[in-house]
């Protein structure tokens, strides 16, 4: 080739892009029909990492022992879950008993909002509501906590046997490496995924912690029912950004509006909720998180989508720290560090703020 002629490109071959499609399928297919093995398995491998998070943290403020730290974050991580397992699971077969009470009573909302909002706002949510089959609704919403309360026992064993595992698999990762400075680099990885995804589940778990109280602590006050339903839910539905925090603040507030004679209930959880939902959601975990949950907006519509689409109501919850951990993952590995930056709300990710400083322009 001459100086002067232009540099010719690569074409695309259609082997690869043939080879990429059958591994997307059979990847989608994999998780699809897996579903009932890989759902336990991620929630398990998410709260080991909070345990981790959490025994450090105790080792740092009480420099306790190892051992020592480890089991008391298991105990506390471990009935926690199965606090929350066990509310919905109790609370699941009698709510889906009173739903039918419940659509009885919307013709008599229908009637006292009539006076608020005008005849054909009332029409529509006549019209667009009133066909909604809650019996059904409570079933899919609340189904999905029975099943995680059966298989409980199968996630402690997970989390059990991945704590014991802890130490032997960074021995075994440098001696299946081969090589001492590909182990070190494998290990350095590894310690900057655990990193940042300690963190993002940490703080986020905190965040849904104080969200579900205050939600809570209103529920009680108003003698809403089945507040501690509502208030778990809150508390899993806040790992969905925006979408989660809305959904939180409408079944609440719908209940109210059927289960109370007035609207007074009704407006105090929609602004008083909703106002800690916004407040929240947009000073407190910002300043919290900082850019650990930097991905594209459309990115976690499409997660919410597809996991959701993949693993059902269970997707839904773990769809953002899935996708978090894949954009973790690509942007520590140089040849899917360009999709972790598409993947990125800004095109800046963690370590590149990190390298040059935020950004002041």
């Amino acid at each position: 080739m001459t100086p002067s002629e232009p540099p010719t490109r690569t074409p695309l071959r259609l082997s690869v892009v043939r080879d990429v499609t059958i591994v997307l399928t059979l990847v989608v297919l994999g998780l699809y029909a897996g579903a009932s093995f890989l759902i336990p398995l991620t929630i398990a491998l998410l709260i080991n990492v909070l345990i981790i998070a959490l025994s450090d943290r105790v080792i740092a403020l009480t420099r306790a022992p190892v051992w020592l730290a480890n089991l008391a974050a298991v105990t506390v991580v471990l009935a926690g879950l199965f606090m929350i397992t066990y509310i919905l699971g109790s609370q699941a077969t009698q709510f889906a008993r009173t739903a039918g009470t419940y659509e009885s009573q919307f013709d008599g909302v229908i009637n006292r909002v009539t006076g608020l909002v005008g005849n054909d706002v009332t029409s529509f949510v006549r019209d667009n509501l009133i066909s909604i089959d809650m019996t059904s609704v409570a079933r899919i919403l609340l189904g999905s906590a029975t099943s995680m309360l059966n298989q409980f026992f199968l996630i402690s064993l997970y989390v059990a046997f991945l704590m014991a595992e802890r130490l032997a698999f960074r021995k075994k990762l440098r001696i299946a490496a081969g090589n001492p400075v590909t182990g070190a680099e494998l290990s350095s990885v590894l310690d900057a995924i655990t990193f940042s995804l300690q963190r993002y589940v940490g703080v986020k778990t905190f965040i849904s912690l104080v969200t579900a109280g205050i939600s809570y602590s209103v529920f009680r006050v108003l003698g809403l029912e089945y507040a501690e339903t509502w208030a778990v839910l809150t508390f899993a539905l806040n790992f969905i950004p925006s979408i989660g925090s809305i959904i939180a603040v409408i079944f609440p507030a719908m209940i109210a509006l059927v289960q109370f004679e007035t609207i007074g209930p009704f407006l105090i959880i929609v602004f008083g909720c909703g106002t800690i939902q916004f407040l929240i959601g947009n000073f407190l975990d910002p300043a919290l998180l900082g850019r650990s949950l930097n991905m594209s907006t459309f990115l976690v519509i499409l997660a919410l989508t597809f996991w959701t689409t993949v693993w059902g109501l269970i997707g839904a919850f773990l769809s953002v720290p899935l996708t978090v951990c894949i954009l973790i993952i690509f942007s520590h590995i140089p040849a899917l560090r360009p999709i972790a930056v598409l993947m990125s709300l800004d095109g800046r990710l963690a370590d590149d703020v990190k390298s040059h400083g935020p950004d002041r322009g």
